[in-house]
């Protein structure tokens, strides 16, 4: 997830997407440090997959400062949502030989080759936010994010106990109209499965057009705009992410039609904005994924430069918001 500041890079290219943010003043010995319980430093390399959206925003702004608070040195670049440019980042820091890698991909596949590289120069390697498929699950040491497939259940379930409140148009059938996150990535994959398999108890409930916005608000204004003039009674949206659903409030409201009343808004992040829209009833259900993964991030990075075994998957504490729960939530919120 998730549509998802510090946006994209442009043709200044190589240069800038190497550019690094040392966030602490220290260095490797050898190239290798004894990690946090050993007293050395460390140094990770992280290759974040763009800026797309509010909650990428926030991802990128607590990986820096828990880096800072860690006392890691960190190696940053933005790949600007381009896999060639992450794939650059990462074999910039296996030549470097920092202590170890973590990245955001892009999307779940074409990873082997490079992270074969890694392994080769023994560096360890961490995914955050979205995984990879790879035929050598051994090419990274874990995976580090929220459950994706869980989150689209928990907005499909949330669509079929509302069923009876969701047939806007009255005609008995509940008609969704699905915005998905970037093809290809983890957690547009896995938020459509969970939902497509979550709304099949109901059979009064059909998705009658899926396209992608690539998790950003112009992305989601688009595809919204596309689908008010080409489908016919829609009831219901489900954006992959707060950004898109944003975007597409604007093309409704643009239609002369109220969100939340009119067409039901369903999205997932919980990112401020997101929150603000479900607590004046434009948007109404946000299922969470907290992009706050710096700390948990920090703390696998010592422990795997250490030499310890950690788990395999490690899944973020996550929960639902309605109207009354995000308004009691805003004022405390993070991001």
């Amino acid at each position: 997830m998730k549509t998802l500041g510090l946006k994209r890079i442009g043709a200044a290219g190589g240069a800038v997407l190497m550019a690094t943010l040392a966030l602490t003043a220290c260095s490797s010995s050898g190239g290798k440090s004894t990690g946090g319980g050993g007293g050395g430093k460390i140094t990770m390399g992280f290759a974040q997959v763009g800026a797309e959206s509010g909650w990428r925003t926030a991802n990128t702004k607590s990986i820096q400062q828990s880096a800072k608070d860690a006392g890691i040195t960190l190696k940053f670049s933005d790949a600007q949502g381009k896999q060639e440019n992450q794939i650059k980042a990462i074999r910039s820091y296996i030549q470097q030989k920092v202590d170890v890698i973590a990245f955001s991909p892009v999307v779940e596949t074409g990873w082997d080759a490079v992270l074969q590289e890694a392994k080769r120069a023994k560096i360890p390697v961490i995914l955050t936010d979205r995984a990879v498929k790879v035929s050598d699950p051994s090419l990274y040491e874990t995976f580090l994010g929220s459950d994706f497939v869980k989150e689209g259940r928990l907005v499909g379930e949330w669509l079929v106990q509302n069923a009876s409140t969701a047939d806007v148009n009255g005609d008995g059938n509940i008609n969704v109209v699905q915005i998905e996150g970037t093809t290809g990535s983890a957690p547009a994959i896995d938020r459509k499965t969970g939902f497509e398999n979550a709304i099949k108890t109901d059979s009064k409930i059909k998705v009658i057009a899926s396209q992608t916005g690539d998790f950003t608000r112009d992305g989601g204004k688009q595809v919204m705009e596309t689908f008010l003039k080409t489908q016919k009674n829609i009831d219901v949206l489900f954006a992959h992410n707060d950004d898109e659903g944003l975007g597409a409030l604007e093309a409704i409201k643009a239609a002369g039609k109220t969100p939340g009343k009119d067409i039901k808004i369903m999205t997932i992040d919980a990112v401020h904005d997101g929150l603000t829209a479900l607590s004046k009833g434009e948007f109404n259900f946000v299922a969470e994924c907290s992009p706050l993964l710096g700390p948990q991030l920090m703390d696998l990075a010592k422990q795997v430069v250490d030499g310890k075994k950690v788990p395999k998957r490690v899944v973020t504490t996550e929960t639902t918001f309605t109207q009354e729960s995000a308004t009691k939530a805003l004022p405390t919120r993070k991001y």
